[in-house]
């Protein structure tokens, strides 16, 4: 048995249901982007793509964390 997804992760499903991309998509858009900090980029999401909340917080948590900033 594999344990369930906990974490920013575990919104990703609904994120590619409801919006149609992949997650990969977002955090390229993510890498890409010249704002840097968790809070900017959240808002950058919320704004300019139509995400929820939620969702970009989860995608921006994610994201930074792989490269080891938050």
């Amino acid at each position: 048995m594999t344990a369930p997804v906990k974490g920013p992760a575990s919104y990703f499903p609904s994120i590619e249901k409801k919006y149609g991309h992949p997650v990969a998509h977002w955090q390229e858009l993510i890498r890409s982007s010249p704002l840097t900090r968790h809070m900017e980029l959240v808002a950058w999401l919320k704004t300019d793509h139509g995400l929820g909340h939620g969702h970009a917080n989860a995608l921006v948590a994610h994201t930074l964390a792989e490269r080891g900033t938050r």
